[in-house]
């Protein structure tokens, strides 16, 4: 696993991208500065793809338990004027949100 080889570093266009991606505005001090733990991160990824998992059963969890599921039974939701008083803007009777879609900002 450590012959692996370490993969190119990213260039400052490559995490600008993954920033955009990532709705995230960085300086080009900050660009400098994920460059290298972007870069380790897929060094990492790399490895990982390299080790051998033939006939390693895939499991979603290493303890083997799972969630416990309740049945599905409607009960009373918030009262409209309760969520009101609550949201930090609203059109009543709507609580309103910024834009998550297209290059509206949001997160």
């Amino acid at each position: 696993m450590s012959d692996t080889p370490t993969p190119e570093p990213l260039s400052p266009d490559d995490v600008r991208k993954v920033a955009v991606l990532s709705r995230l505005e960085l300086s080009d001090e900050q660009i400098a500065e994920q460059r290298d733990g972007l870069t380790a991160v897929l060094g990492y990824v790399q490895r990982l793809q390299a080790v051998d998992t033939e006939g390693v059963e895939p499991m979603a969890n290493p303890a083997g338990e799972t969630n416990r599921l309740d049945e599905d039974i409607p009960v009373p939701g918030l009262p409209t004027d309760a969520l009101m008083k609550m949201a930090p803007a609203t059109h009543a009777p709507y609580v309103t949100t910024p834009k998550a879609t297209g290059d509206g900002g949001g997160a």
